[in-house]
């Protein structure tokens, strides 16, 4: 390792560049190989090359090998819908009984949008889910309902890779935080983002593609500054390090109580690790926020806010003044352009996962049977 470049890189000289329809057809092949019907093939696929596609490569078509490896162990369950466990009007509790999360979300979000609807609002908790994944893609999900959302997700059973602000060692997860709002004839806002300085996935990426992380994400086993992404996977396992100090390691700690004791799933401790498994909690606010104040003004006030920020002159170097979910845009209108990138380790790894299946990556197989 002899550089550190940013954490999303759009690619480097050596990268396939896929197009976005032809990754989606592999990707909806290889969970059909791997047991999943149409429904969560197409679903999987769905959520994976849109992370991709908005430039969140850690949680895209990279984890494939390791949700194959999940479901060979039977540690994933493919096909399994949501169970209710408990329903109190504008509180719902669901069970996704450690199927895929792509699906168990979609189907969560999708009766909590109707209940948020009907009633207004919904608090809504989700448990014992496999990797949700992108928390962003729920939080869309509402907004394209014309929904305000806001998720607190925790891991459990995966040992902790993220240290507490002034901790030497790992004790809390990358526990994820997002908000979605609507705007009218626009893209919704989205803030979507890891409790740590950087999401677990960001490492293995970089990892991947052999290259060093800059200072100030990372400690080795010994607590010391580190820039190499392997510290977090490899053992004597170091810790990735909060975002903002206390400020993060704050809200990881406030994610794990929301997420895993209000659902009933539990927090991260001792006892409740579970090697080689990856169970992610979501709490979920729904509001439709025609209920509260008027659908037209609230929106008014949404853009003039907007607009005020956005007006701010931008430092030098630092580009353009965006808002929560922007950037992903502009990646998006890139990739779709010019492919997306996947790096060759990752695209090896993705086709030793798909070999298992009985697949070929044969790139010239480019739609489902």
């Amino acid at each position: 390792m002899s550089q550190n470049i940013k954490l999303d890189p759009d690619g480097a000289a050596d990268d396939l560049r896929i197009p976005r329809d032809e990754l989606h057809a592999w990707v909806s092949r290889i969970f059909t190989a791997l047991g999943s019907d149409a429904r969560e093939s197409g679903l999987m696929a769905d959520h994976l090359v849109k992370a991709n596609l908005y430039g969140h490569d850690s949680h895209g078509i990279s984890l494939i090998p390791l949700y194959a490896r999940m479901v060979r162990e039977g540690k994933v369950k493919p096909n399994t819908r949501v169970s209710t466990v408990l329903d109190n009007g504008s509180l719902l509790t669901l069970d996704a009984g450690r199927g895929f999360g792509q699906a168990a979300g979609c189907e969560a979000m999708a009766m909590g949008i109707e209940r948020a609807k009907q009633s207004g609002s919904l608090i809504m908790a989700l448990r014992n889910s496999h990797h949700l994944c992108r928390i962003g893609h729920w939080a869309e999900q509402c907004a394209e309902a014309g929904l305000v959302s806001v998720h607190f997700v925790n891991v459990l059973h995966g040992a902790p890779v993220v240290a507490p602000y002034a901790g030497a060692d790992a004790r809390l997860h990358t526990n994820p935080f997002a908000v979605g709002v609507p705007r009218q004839g626009k893209h919704p806002l989205v803030l979507d983002f890891a409790t740590s300085r950087a999401a677990q996935g960001k490492m293995r990426i970089a990892m991947n593609r052999g290259i060093e992380v800059p200072p100030g994400y990372l400690i080795d086993s010994h607590g010391e500054p580190s820039l190499d992404p392997g510290v977090v996977y490899r053992s004597p396992i170091g810790a990735l390090l909060p975002f903002g100090d206390h400020k993060g390691a704050g809200l990881a700690f406030v994610c794990d109580v929301l997420a895993g004791a209000l659902s009933g799933a539990g927090t991260l401790h001792e006892g409740s690790m579970e090697e080689g498994v990856y169970i992610n909690n979501m709490l979920s606010i729904l509001i439709d926020p025609a209920r509260l104040g008027g659908c037209d003004q609230w929106q008014a006030e949404l853009e003039a806010g907007a607009a005020y920020v956005q007006a701010s002159p931008p430092r030098s170097g630092m580009g353009d003044v965006l808002l929560p979910g922007e950037i992903e845009q502009r990646v998006a209108t890139a990739r779709l352009a010019n492919g997306i990138p996947v790096d060759p380790t990752t695209w090896r790894l993705i086709g030793e996962a798909a070999a298992l299946g009985g697949l070929s990556l044969n790139r010239s197989q480019t739609t489902a049977p």
